[in-house]
């Protein structure tokens, strides 16, 4: 949406809500068909991003009583247990599997087994909520309010004169997380830091990429930096909630049933490792931080100082 002089945040929050839930209602029936995982991913995002637009322009929005943030969380958490095991399937069976040897292959067959049972059962679940009556109620809710939104006061004035507040809410007391200056990551706190490091990230993420027709190239760079180190984090916990299934299902000494996927998982966890130190190190460096701090207020140099480690993992 191109942003015109007097386009009020109202409209504009209006015209983000309408690409999100006409995409949405669009995948539903590639979902429900389940012979590809990417409109279930799509699904899911586009979830996340219908619930951060609402919340980060609440302000200005009167929606429908029936749509709330935690309607929508529920429904997401739905999305989210299926999606959650396609991912760990494709990195076990696609990336993985054809590493091993015949042996090795042999002892994960029980994983495998169980990993489908659970993904069937939580496709089973998404479907009824797909076709349940509250989640149709919620988006017919949506679909009458972008007929005629409704907004406040705040939603009547010009978007571009609260820009630094339609930021504030994800991007207030980001540095300060602790997961940013986690060096280590064996310990349980360090990892329950980092993922929740990691959706703090992806709110920023969401919520400059729904600004980002209005301030152009002084967000773009800083989306493709929280974006990089979003994978990161992401490739990190994926690594370690499939070594966690492993430890789970497999009876026995897993160095001694799976020599080599316990490597291959070290070996990426360690590689992933690296990349996220040089990454949070540099989004620690103060030039950084007052570029951020400018981004924050609309003004300054629009490229982050130092590159973020943008490189995925080998392999």
């Amino acid at each position: 949406m191109t942003a015109i002089p007097g386009l009020s945040s109202g409209a504009y929050a209006a015209d983000l809500v309408q690409q999100h839930l006409h995409r949405i209602v669009e995948l539903q029936t590639p979902v429900l068909e389940d012979t590809d995982p990417e409109p279930l991913h799509q699904l899911r995002v586009r979830f996340r991003r219908l619930r951060a637009t609402l919340a980060q322009f609440a302000p200005a929005l009167q929606l429908p009583e029936t749509v709330t943030g935690q309607r929508l969380a529920k429904f997401g958490r739905s999305l989210g247990l299926a999606r959650d095991l396609d991912v760990l399937r494709g990195r076990l069976e696609g990336e993985l599997l054809p590493l091993l040897t015949p042996r090795e292959l042999s002892n994960l067959k029980r994983v495998q087994k169980q990993l489908k049972r659970e993904r069937r059962l939580a496709f089973e679940g998404l479907v009824e909520t797909l076709r349940s009556k509250r989640y149709l109620q919620l988006i017919a809710a949506l679909q009458g309010w972008l007929k005629q939104p409704l907004c406040t006061a705040l939603g009547e004035e010009p978007v571009l004169s609260w820009l630094p507040e339609w930021k504030s809410a994800a991007l207030t007391g980001l540095m300060l997380h602790p997961g940013w200056r986690c060096r280590g990551y064996g310990a349980a706190g360090d990892h329950e830091a980092l993922h929740d490091l990691r959706k703090r990230i992806k709110a920023a993420r969401y919520a400059l990429t729904n600004l980002e027709d209005l301030e152009g190239a002084l967000l773009s760079s800083w989306i493709e930096r929280f974006k990089a180190i979003q994978e990161q984090l992401g490739e990190f916990n994926d690594l370690l909630v499939l070594q966690r299934a492993l430890e789970d299902q497999v009876e026995g000494d897993l160095d001694r049933l799976l020599p080599t996927l316990c490597s291959l998982i070290l070996e990426k966890r360690a590689q992933t490792w690296s990349l996220w130190q040089a990454s949070s190190t540099a989004m620690l460096d103060p030039q950084t931080q007052e570029q951020f701090r400018q981004m924050q207020l609309g003004s300054g140099p629009d490229q982050p100082s130092s590159a973020v480690a943008t490189e995925g993992p080998p392999g």
